[in-house]
């Protein structure tokens, strides 16, 4: 009697009302646990070493955009720069300096395909 003073809308269940809703409860509760562990399963196996990842990938990028633009050190430094090209240039030196000419060539060819561009769009 208590229960309806507290709760009138709401009466309360007889015997086997409250053992069918506490069947639906639990029923619920071992597929949404169901449900939960498939979904958790999947985040953990599918998606967790892409979140690391892509994170990793984003920084590494960030770091190297910042390398590759020249201009950043009269930003960040000069001497940090300094120091970064000092111990590439220290520990790749054969390599870079076998590299140089060959690039200098490739680089020598494209301006020569853009003047000749550049030319031949002032003749038009």
């Amino acid at each position: 009697m208590l229960e309806d003073k507290k709760y009138p809308l709401y009466p309360e269940l007889a015997e086997a009302g409250k053992q069918e809703a506490q069947f639906l409860i639990d029923s619920f509760k071992e597929k949404i646990k169901k449900a939960a562990e498939e979904v958790i399963q999947g985040f953990y196996c599918d998606i967790v070493p892409f979140v690391e990842t892509d994170s990793w990938s984003n920084f590494r990028n960030q770091i190297m955009d910042g390398f590759r633009n020249y201009d950043n050190r009269k930003i960040q430094g000069k001497y940090d720069f300094r120091q970064i090209k000092k111990e590439i240039f220290k520990d790749f030196r054969d390599e870079i300096m076998k590299e140089m000419p060959e690039e200098l060539i490739e680089e020598n060819e494209s301006l020569k395909r853009q003047l000749k561009n550049v030319l031949e769009s002032r003749h038009c």
